[in-house]
């Protein structure tokens, strides 16, 4: 993917992605995407398309849409991909949240390094509740390990997605990530995680390289990632990804409680 195509692949993604929630709804120039099963303002937000230039009423009946269902009005976006709309969410009062440089890998890039574990494809219940309860602590319980978050995790699997893992000592899941479906040419990558005890041992570069090759066999075009630091990043530059551009991410107010 020449570099100066990601910004609009992933956009383009991150608004199709948003159309596959229980309840999407498109205002104006956005897409918004609501799950009721969940308030978690990272599951349920908004998105511009690709190049919209939304007007004050726009950015209002946005707004009026989280408002009446309780949510906290909030945008996930690549803003080369659509110029305008930062400037008039902070107009309306949104502030950053975060800004995330994300990588992207092509075919062309993917890199299978010597020396992996193995990443396996889970199946039971009892793999994808080992593999949830694996990141809840692998991200120091910033997401807890749940019922619905082993679900959603089976959900990605069965909805033309894909979860990788690697198998622990015990049995149990020693890290793994997960994958959306692909839209657009292009799939994001997400929730990569290894527990403490089995870190630095190829744990991350293998779900990672293993996910991307999947999506590549079903069609995908790329894959894309946001990185958390330069340490997950170097792990990812291993496997074949690259700077691709940057997400920013707005909120109007406090997360609800």
């Amino acid at each position: 993917m020449p570099r100066d195509a990601a910004p609009l692949d992933v956009q383009n993604f991150a608004a199709a992605h948003l159309l596959r929630r229980p309840e999407p709804v498109r205002v104006g120039g956005f897409v918004a995407g609501f799950d009721p099963a969940t308030t978690s303002p990272y599951v349920n937000y908004a998105t511009p398309l690709p190049g919209t230039t939304p007007s004050e009423a726009d950015v209002a009946a946005l707004v009026a849409e989280f408002r009446g269902r309780g949510l906290l009005p909030r945008l996930e976006f690549a803003p080369d991909a659509a110029p305008e709309v930062e400037a008039a969410l902070r107009r309306a009062g949104f502030s950053t949240e975060a800004v995330h440089e994300y990588l992207v890998c092509t075919p062309a890039t993917l890199t299978l390094p010597a020396g992996l574990p193995q990443a396996e494809i889970p199946a039971s219940d009892e793999e994808f509740t080992e593999i949830d309860a694996a990141l809840a602590e692998a991200f120091a319980g910033e997401f807890p390990a749940s019922a619905e978050g082993a679900a959603r995790l089976r959900r990605t699997q069965e909805r033309g997605g894909a979860v990788r893992f690697v198998r622990a000592d015990d049995g149990g899941c020693a890290g793994a990530a997960s994958c959306s479906a692909p839209a657009e040419g292009t799939a994001e990558l997400a929730g990569v995680g290894t527990r403490p005890a089995y870190r630095g041992r190829g744990v991350a570069a293998a779900v990672t390289s293993a996910l991307a090759g999947a999506m590549f066999e079903r069609g995908a075009e790329s894959v894309w990632l946001e990185y958390s630091g330069d340490g997950s990043r170097r792990v990812y530059e291993r496997v074949g990804f690259r700077p691709g551009g940057t997400r920013l991410y707005l909120r109007l107010g406090r997360p609800l409680p």
